[in-house]
């Protein structure tokens, strides 16, 4: 999935093309009013491709650095997914999904951690970080907003 949170109305063309390139497919999004942030659009896309292709969507969308977005990666056979999040203030956070969609933290960011916390308080923020809590956070009120929206549906053929 490609959440588009919000968006300037301006820049709804270039996010469409953006997808589209990517894609392969011409893209027209169901743009709606965003209520967690007056003026702005949003809009949600579903679509199919190749592994590593939400990389790919997001490196395009990264271009509009004004846009809050995020986008899904569902698992397939022998890869995890990805689940990418973008705020304005934050930047970008990325991390692998397993199958019912849960974060993954390997065991290679755990012994990191481990050895960069002062104690428990620094342990538990490491873990908020490796989480997204902080996309989460400034995410949340534009997901709300968006309960319901509709959503285009992108299919792949061949």
């Amino acid at each position: 999935m490609v959440y588009v949170h919000s968006s300037p109305s301006a820049v709804c063309p270039h996010v469409e093309w953006a997808i589209s390139g990517t894609l392969g497919e011409r893209v027209d999004l169901r743009w709606a009013a965003q209520p967690a942030a007056p003026g702005q659009l949003r809009a949600e896309c579903a679509w199919t491709g190749d592994a590593g292709t939400g990389a790919k969507l997001v490196a395009a969308l990264r271009a509009w650095p004004m846009l809050r977005f995020e986008v899904t990666e569902e698992p397939s056979s022998g890869q995890d997914g990805e689940r990418f999040c973008f705020a304005p203030v934050l930047g970008l956070w990325h991390a692998r999904t397993s199958a019912n969609g849960d974060i993954v933290v390997n065991e290679d960011q755990l012994r990191a951690l481990a050895v960069r916390a002062r104690g428990g308080e620094s342990f538990a923020h490491g873990v908020d970080e490796l989480l997204g809590a902080a996309w989460d956070d400034a995410l949340e009120p534009f997901r709300r907003a968006g309960d319901g929206a509709p959503v285009t549906w992108l299919h792949r053929v061949g």
